[in-house]
């Protein structure tokens, strides 16, 4: 069997599908959203980051490091990351658990043996497991043996994408998963290709031949202010959802900040404006009603 790169494995999840689930997350994504809440996911290897607020100052990190990758300034430690040779050192010898490698390979059979522990709530309460990322589908072998295995064993499995993949791995990955959890950010291509990096031609004809084959599809907005907000947007999404072969629910999520410290400890710049704040319940629910008019069916 395969192994993949994961960042986290978050149990208990219940807003990843339904009922209670393990939410597997998958390193690796072909979009740069400027909102992205999991900036850890993009990049397909392992990736440190760097807690200051942890940090004691003690050098341990320093003197463990062959490569002489990192050092003390103003701001606490810094590092070279053309220079790191990424053994790992640093994480073993940090005392406080500042520095912290994320991003580790995993087999299916031991996956799946941490998947299984929760079986007796999925069973409760309809669930299973979801898998998350970065983008499931950028690690393909690896996502079809966990979903094979997981039908094997009566779990319920969902793949939570943003479309962006080629449709042949698409449609060699759709009859193996029970749900889709399809990402709709925006109906214009160049606007889309702004805010993600990538036209969204791709995304759009990948989710019309999922709902059009008759796989199970959610689709998930998310709400950032000044990004994806904006009214004829969703006017565009409503359109096109009402056009589809079937009735599709749209979920709308809200941008939240928590984020913000992931940036920092990643040493990454991040183009949040400082007053970008997450759309209050009235703001949701007019933008709802907005949808609700083309005919959709809506959550938040």
């Amino acid at each position: 069997m395969s192994s993949g790169t994961i960042f986290d494995i978050k149990r208990f999840a219940i807003h990843d599908g339904p009922g209670i689930r393990t939410t597997v997350f998958l390193k690796g994504c072909p979009l740069s959203c400027w909102w992205c809440h999991n900036p850890e996911s993009q990049a397909p290897g392992p990736e440190l980051s760097y807690n200051a607020a942890l940090c004691v100052g003690c050098g341990a990190c320093l003197l463990a490091c062959p490569s002489q990758a990192r050092s003390f300034g103003p701001e606490g430690m810094q590092w070279d990351r053309d220079a790191c040779v990424e053994c790992r050192r640093c994480e073993e010898v940090c005392p406080t658990q500042a520095v912290e490698w994320v991003g580790s390979k995993m087999g299916v059979d031991a996956l799946m043996q941490t998947i299984e522990r929760d079986v007796p709530f999925f069973d409760e309460s309809g669930g299973g497991v979801t898998f998350s990322g970065g983008e499931p589908l950028a690690q393909p072998a690896f996502l079809g043996e966990l979903l094979d295995e997981c039908r094997r064993r009566g779990i319920h499995t969902a793949v939570d994408t943003c479309g962006a993949v080629a449709p042949a791995v698409l449609r060699a990955i759709a009859p193996r998963a029970d749900l889709f959890l399809f990402d709709l950010k925006h109906m214009d291509t160049h606007r889309h290709r702004q805010l993600t990096g990538v036209g969204n031609e791709r995304i759009l004809e990948n989710l019309e031949w999922l709902v059009a084959e008759g796989h199970r599809v959610e689709i998930r907005v998310p709400v950032v202010p000044g990004a994806t907000d904006e009214v004829e947007n969703l006017d565009a999404i409503g359109a096109f959802v009402s056009s589809l072969p079937r009735p599709v629910k749209v979920t709308l999520l809200p941008f939240h900040e928590t984020a913000r410290e992931k940036y920092r400890r990643f040493g990454m710049d991040t183009v949040w404006p400082e007053d970008l704040h997450p759309p209050g319940p009235t703001r949701l629910e007019e933008l709802a009603a907005r949808l609700r008019g083309h005919g959709v069916q809506v959550a938040v």
